[in-house]
């Protein structure tokens, strides 16, 4: 039977595939250590490892869907039979969707609860005590600015980074002492295909928000794990809107990122199955028309 001695220390990137989580594998790869690249789309891993393979690194390929019940059983076996050991677990698979919780398919919403809350702290709970036995490694968590407030139209997405970056920062107090770390990673709006596929790149809050490069977030978040933070908020943008969060009140907040992240042909909230600028929005302007409107004397 083979011991855990005899297992070489890996670092798991979930979600490698494409954006920040590639980029965070290609950065992770410089520490000669393997790297094992997890999602479901495996002509894309492949392109990851040989990339890594031409800079000199070691990389292994698993095809995993993470909604599967048994995705981080799955996963330890993979790494056993390649006599690895999730030395640092990178969780950075994730999405969202753009629209009022309303109007957007249940299921769907559903799901980004499934992938970025059960299977992120499903895998993090499978491996942490692996890594406190030995008393090294770590989990590097993505959240997102998102995670410091309610969102208005992207509600689940912003409500599952909530939680990934309060789960983040309460293990990493309890583990403080053990030599494991515990790091959320929470940058502002990155130049991926999740802008795209959110549909929040149709927005205004998206188009004012300057981009920031998925490879300057991978560098920071690594540099910060590494160093044991607690949490790494990468860019200007972002830290001045994680500070207008914990200082703004919820009735200034609420109500502009649910108009900046709101397009006037979105189908209304209210379910009368007609555009917002139709329905309560001409309602809502006509409110404000008369609440500014002079009384006749």
């Amino acid at each position: 039977m083979m011991v855990q001695a005899e297992l070489r220390p890996a670092v798991v990137v979930i979600g490698a595939s494409r954006g920040i989580g590639r980029a965070i594998a290609k950065v992770a790869a410089r520490e000669k250590a393997p790297v094992v690249l997890v999602a479901r789309s495996h002509d894309d891993l492949v392109a990851v490892a040989s990339e890594i393979g031409e800079a000199g690194g070691e990389a292994f390929v698993l095809d995993l869907d993470l909604f599967s019940a048994d995705a981080a059983a799955r996963l330890g076996d993979f790494l056993t039979a390649n006599n690895l050991c999730c030395d640092v677990l990178v969780n950075s698979a994730g999405y969202g969707l753009r629209g009022a919780a309303t109007t957007l398919p249940v299921q769907d919403q559903l799901g980004i609860i499934d992938l970025n809350i059960r299977a992120l702290t499903d895998l993090s709970l499978h491996f942490l005590p692996g890594m406190v036995a030995r008393g090294r490694g770590g989990v590097l968590n993505l959240g997102s600015i998102a995670g410091f407030m309610p969102g208005p139209n992207m509600a689940l997405y912003y409500a599952s980074k909530s939680y990934v970056r309060s789960f983040s920062e309460a293990l990493h107090q309890e583990l403080r002492r053990t030599g494991v770390t515990v790091t959320c990673v929470a940058p502002g709006p990155v130049s991926t295909e999740f802008l795209q596929r959110s549909g929040a790149d149709r927005v205004p809050l998206f188009k004012v928000l300057p981009k920031l490069d998925a490879d300057y977030v991978a560098e920071r978040a690594w540099r910060g794990f590494k160093s044991g933070r607690r949490l790494v908020v990468p860019g200007t943008s972002a830290k001045l809107a994680a500070f207008a969060a914990a200082w703004l009140p919820s009735a200034v907040m609420l109500p502009l990122i649910g108009r900046l992240q709101r397009r006037s042909n979105d189908p209304c909230p209210c379910g009368s199955g007609i555009k917002f600028k139709d329905c309560c929005g001409a309602r809502s302007r006509r409110d404000g028309l008369r609440q500014n409107t002079p009384l006749n004397r």
